[in-house]
């Protein structure tokens, strides 16, 4: 498959009495793609995928394949952990129901690069979808350099991976330098875009993109003038001001677009000061 454009890992808005809510999902899932959304990422991180049980994963992901297919996007479900035999049991439940899982490398156990190497090998014996790997150290305690994640990009099946390593550093010039064929590398520090695209990539999975859809889209459609990824980078460094999703959902609901700004523990909502300087941010953008 061919990864371009943005994706949004979309989060989960909840009634005042902590339900799902449903409908709020549904419209968020075609607000974005209707803005220019390539594809929609379900019960990723910013999901809040940690707090969701069984029957709450299953309707967000059914909610996120119709809105998918109604507007013929991609639809990407967020699997995995650091367990490699349930990680490939979760993926095989998504033939048929998602075009590509974004795994994450492995998870506090750090199995180190040959380890997170047989951990994708394994899994792309077992997938029925293709594989996108979310490379986030800062939270899996697993670095991996750039000659490692170009022989997890090579592995049939990899189509690309969610790049969040706190920035641009060394390993990140010489893996674009030589990308394997067919791996894509998708933004994945919102703050980070413009750079990365610079760099090759093709794309991005960006919470912030909830707010402005069509600004990021249009941007890294290569549309956009280097200033507006400028403004794009302040509305994301906003945006993550507090742990995500929390300001984001706090901006939504200032919207109007989800019933409360509610998250679950260990979350807490963001505070006021938060919200308004990322609806500061966002007003300058879409002035």
């Amino acid at each position: 498959m061919e990864l371009h454009g943005i994706h949004v890992p979309l989060v989960t808005p909840f009634e005042a009495d902590g339900t799902l809510a449903v409908a709020a999902l549904a419209g968020l899932a075609r607000e974005v793609l209707a803005d220019g959304a390539a594809g929609l990422v379900a019960l990723g991180t910013t999901a809040e995928v940690a707090t969701l049980d069984e029957a709450e994963r299953h309707t967000v992901v059914e909610v996120c394949a119709r809105a998918a297919a109604e507007y013929g996007a991609t639809l990407t479900v967020g699997t995995g952990g650091n367990d490699t035999r349930r990680t490939a049991e979760a993926l095989a439940g998504l033939a048929g129901v998602a075009d590509a899982a974004l795994v994450t490398v492995p998870a506090f156990t750090r199995p180190g690069e040959a380890g997170a190497l047989a951990h994708f090998e394994a899994l792309t014996a077992a997938s029925p979808v293709p594989l996108i790997v979310y490379h986030i150290p800062y939270r899996t305690g697993q670095a991996l350099g750039a000659a490692a994640l170009r022989r997890i990009g090579a592995l049939p099946k990899v189509a690309g991976v969610k790049y969040a390593v706190g920035g641009i550093d060394q390993d990140t010039v010489q893996l674009m330098a030589d990308l394997p064929d067919g791996f894509a590398v998708l933004a994945g520090d919102d703050p980070f875009l413009a750079p990365l695209l610079a760099l090759g990539a093709t794309g991005g999975m960006l919470a912030s993109a909830h707010l402005a859809t069509g600004r990021f889209a249009e941007f890294a459609d290569g549309r956009g003038p280097r200033e507006l990824g400028h403004r794009l980078a302040r509305l994301s460094i906003a945006a993550f001001a507090e742990p995500n999703p929390t300001v984001i959902k706090g901006v939504l609901h200032a919207q109007g677009r989800i019933p409360t700004p509610d998250v679950r523990l260990p979350l807490l909502p963001a505070g006021p000061e938060s919200v308004d300087a990322a609806l500061a941010a966002l007003a300058e953008l879409t002035a």
